[in-house]
């Protein structure tokens, strides 16, 4: 898409947000508005949510004086499929596009345990972690609370075919999830509402690279929500390489509020450590990094990294992410090694956006 016809699909965007956006208690004062009863909150949630309807006018026990008010006042579909993908091994990952022409991705994967949904909270990426396709570009905007459920949506829509259900969601898509956090945290309440949803607290984990103030405002939500930090280094030099955020919030302030996390709400805290062949993953970074963390309440996350053409970094050996995860355990670190998932797909976060977007300019 050239700039001229983006610019058209944004002049005609509609202006309307999106309904997915509402929590229960806003819709509900917007039904009173209009003279409604709020018990008709109800009903329109369960056609946005457990019926899925794709039209205001399918919503066939409301008025038609209401669903036209909701068709003025509302958004109903903000996303369109672009390019889905399905690996060999079930992993589904979306390109959609929103109504102003960008796109953003979504990630479906298919566990023993469920099949858990990998949701975008920003069209493209400030932070300009260096590993990472997300970034390539920068940031064009922060996406609506009803961007964001929408993904959920869509894919749940996807799975209704053959009778399946989005179980978990992690928020570790394009973009920082804390950068956008006042969307990002409607989002978590709308998913796990009853009414909403209705996928569990512990069923959903929120990723950041390590936005300072924001973790303490995220202890202070109490919520159940599982929390996990982009660590990828054992100390502040690798780290501002690898992340230049950690030169805005250096590493010793970021392990100061990760432990008020703990204390606060006394929930653990996952690290993602992405391991880059020859940068991170020897045995004596391991070492290192079991000296950061092994006080606290935490578990690893070892992540052999895909290939992003854009980048230069290169995967470990698996001999190697072994032995890493072998020296965390010998100093009585909790660690796990990510299962490798859409290898035969654009899997690296941002990879298939990247790709399309290098498309659109030939």
């Amino acid at each position: 898409m050239d700039n001229q016809t983006k610019k058209q699909k944004q002049t005609e965007a509609t202006e309307n947000p999106s309904i997915y956006s509402l929590q229960l208690d806003e819709m509900k004062e917007w039904l009173v508005e209009k003279g409604e009863k709020p018990f008709r909150v109800k009903q329109i949630f369960e056609w946005l949510y457990e019926k899925r309807v794709t039209s205001f006018e399918d919503m066939t026990n409301l008025s038609k004086k209401l669903r036209e008010q909701l068709a003025q006042s509302f958004s109903l579909t903000t996303l369109k499929t672009v390019i889905q993908q399905t690996s060999n091994d079930g992993t589904m990952k979306f390109l959609f596009e929103l109504q102003d022409g960008y796109t953003i991705e979504t990630v479906l994967m298919r566990h023993e345990y469920g099949n858990s949904i990998c949701v975008t909270t920003q069209v493209g990426c400030r932070i300009g972690c260096t590993f990472c396709a997300s970034t390539l570009g920068g940031l064009k905007r922060n996406l609506e609370a009803g961007e964001i459920v929408a993904q959920v949506v869509k894919v749940q829509q996807a799975l209704d075919e053959t009778n399946e259900r989005v179980s978990s969601v992690v928020i570790m898509g394009i973009g920082e999830p804390f950068d956008n956090y006042g969307e990002m945290l409607s989002f978590l309440k709308i998913i796990n509402h009853d009414l909403g949803l209705n996928i569990g607290a512990r069923h959903i984990t929120v990723s950041t690279s390590g936005i300072i103030p924001k973790i303490y405002q995220f202890a202070d939500e109490q919520m159940q929500i599982n929390f996990a930090v982009s660590l990828h280094a054992p100390n502040t030099e690798i780290r501002s390489k690898l992340m230049p955020i950690n030169r805005a919030y250096k590493l010793p302030d970021l392990m100061k509020s990760i432990e008020y996390y703990i204390n606060k709400t006394g929930r653990r805290v996952t690290f993602e450590y992405g391991l880059f062949g020859g940068v991170n993953d020897q045995v004596e970074h391991a070492e290192e990094l079991a000296k950061l963390i092994g006080h606290i309440k935490c578990h690893v996350n070892l992540i052999p990294v895909n290939y992003v053409p854009e980048r230069n970094y290169v995967r470990t050996p698996k001999d190697q992410i072994f032995l890493f995860a072998q020296t965390l355990k010998d100093k009585g670190v909790n660690v796990t090694i990510r299962r490798e998932q859409g290898h035969d797909i654009d899997a690296a976060c941002g990879q298939l956006r990247a790709k399309e977007r290098q498309d659109e300019t030939r």
